[in-house]
């Protein structure tokens, strides 16, 4: 999801550098009930400005409120107000405190993190040290099956030191953990709730039953309601630990169509939309009392294919295939030039990026040498899937016709967001149109996720790409610890992925919102995570 869904400068970790930064880092993605609009109003606490209902109509509705529940970004930004992680990233993606004050390599694989004390959870318990060993015990526990244990696989054991002290001993030396610790998927969920959960599962119910009913963690907003495809509210809490919100409350509403999302914002009904379709900024942008926000990304944009299909299971049809679509007219026409273009599935601004790689270039003539050298020299049928954001649809429609011209005939399938997730995960789909984004900063997430056999369906890798020498490397440069040595390892498994080719990379894009002019303080991170502590409506 966005898996998908603004520029900056990423200081990659070493190992050494974390343990002289991390050592003395002080650490960290409606009252009225109403969904349809109206006038919110806003007040003054504390001498600063405070109040309002804030609705933000967004494209799709959440997959989970549980955070090792799912692994979407409409999922993690509701998340991210109800929880919160042992560390956080700011604005630059730099590793900051948050429920964990500071931290420090004690040894090569073992990391120590210092925990925030008198924090509560929403239902009033104490955050500890026990809780986080909880948390993360869960989301590595097979019977959970979350597609987020990727993300934490290389610890090996939590080590409870005192009530706010706690050890992560690890496989072999990992020096992003405390990046990979300010993911969602780290998120802290009340321990009574994790209890419960578990129970609940004894009783034959699914993992995240009883979080997805009523979660609690320890985040400036509380869960108040979610009407499934309808909305999602939060509600202010007040006894937060560093200060409540502004907001009253937060309305996340769908509003699936872009056009409509654009009159939600243009005539007050919603204070903010997302995303916002670069067709449609010239009209924002024309609009008194609304404006654009614009945020550069960690994100990529990629046509899939599922490699355990035929003929996606024959490396020359994906390499013509890439090679027959002339992606400019997918960035200049559709998203109207808004993003950088990608040779690769590394995001500039994240380290591993290697401005090098060859890429596979357009090349009609080869294409059509490859396919038929493939035994396709007269083309074959096959469908390519999009959920319903219009850029996805024109995208896939773009491609429909380009592989035309090579005798390829495509139909275009439009999904539902939370089926389209499902459906590509267990690999019903051929080809699709997907985002990813890389919310670490680091490597290992833009490549392990998306391309490790380990990681085939629902945690990210819906290409099926299952490679040994690939699998090697990947693992490798999880497991390096000097910074110049992983560089030439991720160089070397992006060279390796032109020729396997499990994808199309379209580009790195920005993120856009429209935005009421009286919503002040909005703001957005590098992974389309929402910054709503702040935020207030003015009168």
């Amino acid at each position: 999801m966005k898996m998908f869904k603004n520029s900056f400068l990423l200081l990659a970790l070493t190992l050494l550098l974390s343990l002289v930064l991390a050592a003395c880092a002080s650490e960290p993605d409606d009252d009225d009930g109403s969904t349809d609009g109206g006038s919110a109003e806003s007040g003054e606490e504390n001498g600063e400005a405070s109040g309002g209902d804030l609705i933000m109509a967004k494209s799709a509705d959440i997959v989970s409120l549980d955070p090792a529940g799912s692994n979407d970004v409409p999922s993690s930004n509701v998340q991210a107000n109800i929880y919160e992680s042992l560390t956080k990233q700011d604005e630059n993606m730099e590793v900051q405190p948050s429920l964990a004050e500071s931290w420090e390599a004690v040894e090569d694989d073992v990391w120590e993190f210092t925990l925030r004390e008198g924090v509560k959870f929403h239902d009033g318990s104490d955050f500890n040290a026990d809780v986080v060993k909880a948390n993360i015990e869960r989301i590595l526990d097979e019977k959970v099956a979350s597609p987020r244990a990727f993300l934490y696989e290389m610890i090996t054991d939590i080590e409870i030191v005192d009530d706010y002290t706690v050890r992560f001993t690890t496989e072999y030396p990992f020096a992003p953990l405390p990046a990979h610790l300010a993911h969602s998927g780290g998120a802290m969920v009340a321990l009574e709730q994790i209890e419960a959960d578990f129970a609940a599962m004894e009783d034959g119910k699914d993992p995240g039953s009883v979080i997805n009913e009523n979660p609690i963690g320890t985040g400036y907003f509380k869960f108040d309601e979610w009407e499934p495809g309808e909305f999602v509210r939060i509600v202010k809490n007040e006894d937060y630990w560093d200060g409540s919100a502004l907001l009253d409350s937060v309305t996340f509403k769908v509003v699936g169509e872009d056009l409509t999302r654009v009159a939600e914002v243009t005539t007050g009904d919603s204070h903010i939309g997302s995303p916002l379709s670069p067709s449609d900024v010239e009209q924002i942008e024309g609009t008194d009392g609304v404006n654009v926000h614009d945020q550069s990304s960690v994100s990529l944009s990629y046509i899939g294919f599922n490699m355990d299909k035929e003929p996606f299971d024959d490396e020359r049809v994906r390499q013509a295939i890439s090679m027959a679509i002339d992606k400019s007219q997918i960035i200049d026409g559709i998203y109207n030039g808004v993003g950088i273009p990608a040779i690769g599935p590394i995001p500039p601004d994240v380290f591993g990026y290697d401005e090098n790689v060859s890429g596979l270039e357009y090349n009609l003539e080869e294409a059509e040498a490859l396919l038929a050298e493939a035994g396709y020299e007269d083309g074959f049928s096959t469908t390519i899937w999009t959920n319903d954001s219009r850029e996805r649809i024109d995208a896939a429609t773009n491609v429909q016709a380009q592989l035309g011209e090579i005798g390829i005939d495509v139909e275009v399938e439009i999904l539902e967001w939370g089926a389209y997730l499902e459906q590509t995960a267990n690999g019903e789909h051929e080809m699709f149109v997907l985002g990813w984004s890389t919310p670490t900063g680091d490597a290992d997430y833009a490549m392990y996720a998306l391309f490790h056999s380990k990681n085939v369906g629902e945690a990210g890798n819906r290409t099926f790409t299952e490679n040994a020498e690939l699998d090697a490397l990947l693992d490798q440069g999880r497991q390096e610890t000097d910074q110049d040595e992983r560089q030439k390892i991720y160089s070397e498994a992006q060279e390796l992925l032109v020729d396997i080719a499990p994808m199309l990379y379209l580009h790195h894009q920005q993120f856009l919102y429209s935005v009421r002019d009286e919503v002040k303080g909005f703001s957005v991170l590098p992974t389309d995570i929402v910054q709503l502590k702040d935020v207030y409506i003015e009168e």
